[in-house]
């Protein structure tokens, strides 16, 4: 599904990642845990092709998306790629239906098609009383589960969630937390979640701990 190898970043002189090596499997939920500046959210960007590596390569599902150009990339990006952030990145200015399409748009699906599947999406994960509610008139979780829906529009092979409880309450982190795995059993999806939840980092299949740019024994 995802391999990366000898990846490395550096801002200045500051070595951020030093030679990275990973690889997941299909349907694998893995976390990845280290302190603040360890690289952890450095490492999901790169491997989420937001940003680009000093050094390395990185593979999903047999496509070596560090040798692709920028319009290709973007391409590759919406197609295959879903994102999860600690702060949703929902547009205020749009309903939960809208922020969910606006993916499917971006792949220029048929919109019939993409509305009628963020419907399916939002009443999956719970939201079906909120499909027409813009993110000021939802709780913090419903907002998450929204941006998960928006990540899964495209049916992507890999998700990365960058501290996707951290700006959650303990509830709404535990029904998230649920949601993933529920995910993975259903869908077959792929995660790879950064996170300091002891809880979540350890249910998940593997749990990596990565510190000062290398993983940690």
């Amino acid at each position: 599904m995802l391999r990366a190898t000898n990846i490395h970043k550096a801002y200045g002189t500051l070595q951020v990642l030093k030679g990275i090596d990973l690889e997941i499997k299909k349907a694998e939920i893995v976390s990845i845990m280290g302190a603040s500046g360890a690289g952890k959210s450095t490492l999901l960007q790169i491997l989420g092709t937001l940003d680009d590596a000093d050094s390395g390569s990185v593979y999903i599902n047999d496509t070596d998306v560090t040798q692709l150009k920028s319009a290709a990339l973007a391409r590759f990006r919406n197609q295959n790629i879903g994102f999860i952030f600690q702060f949703h990145n929902l547009l205020p200015e749009f309903s939960a239906l809208e922020n969910v399409c606006i993916p499917g748009y971006l792949a220029k699906r048929n919109s019939k098609e993409v509305e009628q599947a963020a419907t399916a999406l939002l009443e999956k994960l719970g939201l079906a009383h909120r499909i027409g509610h813009k993110p000021s008139e939802m709780s913090g979780g419903e907002q998450q589960r929204t941006a998960i829906a928006r990540a899964l529009i495209n049916n992507p092979a890999i998700i990365f969630a960058d501290e996707p409880t951290g700006n959650l309450d303990s509830k709404n982190a535990v029904e998230l937390h649920e949601l993933f795995f529920q995910l993975r059993e259903e869908l077959q999806q792929t995660f790879v979640i950064v996170t300091h939840n002891d809880e979540l980092a350890h249910r998940a299949d593997r749990c990596l701990l990565m510190k000062d740019g290398k993983w940690s024994a």
